[in-house]
């Protein structure tokens, strides 16, 4: 059985690989024109390091929320305020793949300093997300799959014997009751199976999700660090500050859910906290040579942006609003139906006014 320190493992090298060329990113000439914008480096440098400190403390309280349904009883999984939360948090993270990320991709790969030949002949950006969707799809069922296929033969393949031998017995010395002890085992067994393929579900849904959150964190902080306009940057403080406590309200809904140890919860909770301040300060490290209308730069960043879009988009509809609004506890509650819809719809709107500033 993959365990969730291999999921975790396995994770976070895909988002090293994936992340890398963010990091490294080579100037180059480029022959449009660049922005006009008020540059002061001081006065910038002091927002950037207010950004650092204000989006890391606003992601820790946004991500830990959910996960203190442990301790604090009215923000368990179980109860009625948690399916409000997590609408309201699925709201925000669809917002974010639609209004703020997928225009992002759009706008770098549609750049006039790219080359007319192949940028300008194919719908790169939608493509992009299109696979990314489809990718985490696959993920999605492989994990499903591989769990139904592996609880299987470890467990039902054990209690088949154990029936086949009980009946033994039972035709020996005429007890029809012991072949009814191993059909209720049976009924055990696929209550067991269901959970645990459930819980690995959930696990995959979690990480993934921080995958596709974590890649268009790294490019906004990036962005934020590399800019030299506090014109440009004041806004994006504030912004980024709530819009970071949004999604960690999101990504710590399905964190419980996925119940994973207490290791592995401060794991993804500290990589999703320290995502987007770890991409400031790569950006004030490589302010002085990085060019943001570089082609090379546009490129990477266009189609990370549209991969996080699908990803974010597909996991928002996919495994959490449909699977919360088609739960038969809000299917039988039509006030609990009612007041999931406000809170999408408050999610979606609140992360969308936010596109003004970030």
């Amino acid at each position: 059985m993959i365990t969730s320190r291999s999921l975790c493992i396995i994770f976070f090298c895909i988002l090293l690989v994936l992340l890398l060329p963010n990091i490294v990113l080579v100037r180059g000439e480029c022959t449009c024109d660049p922005e006009d914008e008020d540059r002061d480096k001081t006065q910038a440098l002091k927002y950037k390091l207010a950004a650092i400190a204000s989006i890391l403390v606003a992601g820790a309280i946004g991500v830990y929320l959910p996960v203190l349904g442990k301790t604090i009883p009215a923000l368990s999984p179980e109860r009625k305020i948690f399916f409000l939360i997590k609408a309201f948090a699925a709201g925000v993270i669809l917002s974010t793949g639609f209004v703020h990320v997928l225009p992002d991709a759009f706008e770098n790969l549609t750049s006039p300093c790219l080359d007319e030949h192949p940028w300008g002949d194919f719908p790169f950006t939608g493509f992009a997300a299109m696979v990314a969707a489809i990718g985490t799809l696959m993920i999605d069922a492989f994990a499903t799959s591989y769990a139904t296929s592996y609880y299987r033969k470890s467990h039902f393949g054990e209690a088949e014997d154990n029936v086949s031998d009980e009946e033994k017995v039972g035709e020996h010395a005429g007890h029809v009751h012991v072949h009814t002890h191993a059909t209720h085992g049976h009924a055990h067994g696929s209550i067991e199976y269901a959970g645990e393929s459930e819980l690995l579900r959930h696990r995959v849904i979690s990480l993934v999700l921080e995958l596709g959150i974590l890649v268009h964190s790294v490019i906004i902080g990036i962005s934020l660090g590399t800019s030299e306009s506090p014109k440009t940057i004041k806004p994006l403080v504030a912004a980024l500050t709530f819009h970071q406590f949004f999604e960690g309200m999101g990504l710590g809904g399905c964190i419980t859910q996925a119940k994973f140890k207490s290791r592995g919860v401060a794991i993804l909770a500290f990589f999703f906290s320290l995502t987007t301040p770890a991409g400031i300060a790569i950006g004030i490290g490589i302010s002085s040579f990085y060019d943001e209308n570089d082609p090379t730069a546009l490129i990477v960043e266009g189609i990370f942006n549209a991969a996080a879009a699908g990803i974010l988009i597909y996991m928002s509809l996919v495994d959490l609003l449909a699977a919360d609004f088609m739960n038969p506890k809000m299917q039988d509650n039509k006030r609990l139906q009612f007041g999931a819809h406000v809170s999408l719809l408050l999610g979606a709107g609140c992360m969308s006014l936010l596109a003004k500033w970030a």
